[in-house]
């Protein structure tokens, strides 16, 4: 009897011990890091964009600018574990469009699907803008 109790104390602790290493990594891992500049290229049946994202990012929240054909407009996102939804408007002719891309980050590059109001969808790929190197003296 005493024997298992011993056993079932040492499997507890042990247990214990997993739990404590395995619980931080996960949550370290948690909602990646995108706050920044980001390089977009957007396919759709329109042609191809090339415009620019800059998020501030809180937690799972996003706030930033994206600047692309039609001009500076402010968005709104989350983003959670790997996957990132945001949304901004943008007037073509006078009519506002909300615009929404959704899809997933990983490290400094992400892809996914743009969907532009009713009117038509594309994909996406992003690249995180790094440091340019100083110009040579």
């Amino acid at each position: 009897m005493e024997r298992a109790v011993r056993l079932i104390v040492m499997f507890a602790a042990m247990l214990l011990a997993i739990f404590l290493v395995i619980v931080p990594t996960a949550g370290a891992a948690g909602t990646a890091k995108v706050e920044g500049e980001w390089n977009l290229t957007i396919e759709t049946p329109n042609g191809t964009g090339t415009p620019t994202v800059v998020f501030k990012q809180d937690g799972e929240n996003l706030t930033g600018t994206y600047k692309g054909r039609f001009g500076d407009s402010p968005l709104k996102g989350t983003v959670q574990g790997n996957d990132i939804k945001f949304t901004f408007t943008v007037s073509p002719q006078g009519q506002d469009m909300v615009v929404e891309y959704t899809g997933t980050v990983d490290g400094d590059t992400m892809k996914g699907k743009a969907k532009f109001g009713e009117m038509f969808q594309g994909n996406f790929t992003v690249k995180k803008k790094t440091a340019e190197a100083p110009a040579p003296k």
